[in-house]
């Protein structure tokens, strides 16, 4: 039983198929590391930044894209591929660079969907326009835009260091909806604030504020303490405590049930890289944790949208196989 509107099933529903993620590293900063904010960067950030880091070995976008590309045609036969702009804020630095980043997508074999991660702070008109533009200039039947909230706390987002606050993404997500593109909020469930940390009832009222603004797509993730933050400083220190799995699963659980049952779900939980995991151990589990989401759902009856637009049952547009009816 799909209890979720997968990204998966909506893309499958789409095309007919599936469409592959293609990770690039396109040589991108961030205003939290690089100095124009700070140097610290988040108080949860790996200091290496998500993504492949094959920038950093000498592959171009092109030698990138042809080395994923590859492997996902000889090991499963596909054909169809999102770009995916990953490592760190792909949106930061002048737009001459974002420009010079969009062209090297031209040409890209199988590429149907472009998805760029980046922050609302990061975010101008100019560069807005260039990322619309580029959805016809590269042929795109997708530009997802995806924007880390985090928390709609200011508070929170002040005592992590996130650098912006809650209204400046409702503003790039506008901004950004306007013209076309798809806009996907990054969430975190047990973020550290100055009492302690966040609950169930900060993470509703974030899945709440999401829920009110042109936003298509949302990614959860539970707080995991990544080795050289600050984050882990505060852990070893008895300063915070990251989520136990249970106390995830129902926060979860309660966030999805009041989640638009139309919202497209990228993800419900975060990931480590090899090496980066301090604490919880559960985190670390990938399978083991989607196995435990998947059984926790079927044991409460949990859907998205139930207690918001979809109280009759799950919505037809869950199946891969259905009409699309997002």
């Amino acid at each position: 039983m799909v209890r979720i509107h997968r990204l998966s099933a909506h893309l499958r529903r789409r095309f007919g198929e599936r469409v592959q993620k293609i990770p690039l590293d396109a040589g991108f900063s961030c205003p939290n590391r690089d100095g124009t904010l700070s140097r610290e960067g988040c108080v949860f950030c790996n200091p290496q930044g998500s993504g492949s880091g094959m920038l950093d070995r000498g592959l171009s976008i092109r030698e990138q894209w042809d080395f994923w590309r590859d492997i996902h045609v000889k090991k499963h036969g596909l054909s169809l591929f999102t770009a995916y702009l990953q490592s760190y804020s792909n949106t930061h630095g002048p737009a001459a660079k974002l420009a010079a980043a969009l062209d090297g997508l031209d040409g890209l074999p199988g590429l149907t969907c472009l998805s760029l991660g980046t922050r609302p702070d990061c975010l101008d008109a100019e560069k807005l326009d260039l990322l619309a533009a580029s959805k016809e200039r590269l042929g795109l039947a997708e530009v997802y835009l995806e924007l880390g909230l985090q928390s709609a706390s200011d508070v929170t987002l002040a005592h992590i260091n996130r650098g912006h606050d809650s209204a400046t993404f409702a503003n790039a997500a506008r901004e950004a909806a306007d013209r076309g593109l798809t806009v996907v909020a990054h969430v975190m469930a047990g973020l550290p604030t100055p009492q302690g940390r966040e609950e169930l009832a900060e993470l509703l009222d974030t899945v709440a504020f999401v829920d009110a603004l042109p936003v298509q797509g949302i990614k959860f993730h539970n707080v995991f303490v990544c080795r050289g933050t600050r984050l882990a400083r505060w852990f070893e220190q008895g300063d915070y405590a990251p989520p136990s799995q249970d106390e995830y699963l129902y926060w979860l659980g309660e966030a999805v049930m009041r989640l638009d049952p139309r919202m497209v779900i990228h993800r419900l939980n975060g990931n480590p890289a090899q090496g980066e995991l301090v604490a919880p151990a559960w985190a670390g589990n990938l399978r083991r944790v989607h196995n435990a989401v998947r059984d926790h759902f079927e044991k409460h009856d949990i859907w998205q949208g139930k207690l918001n637009g979809a109280e009759q049952g799950l919505p037809e547009w869950f199946d891969p196989d259905a009409g699309d009816g997002a």
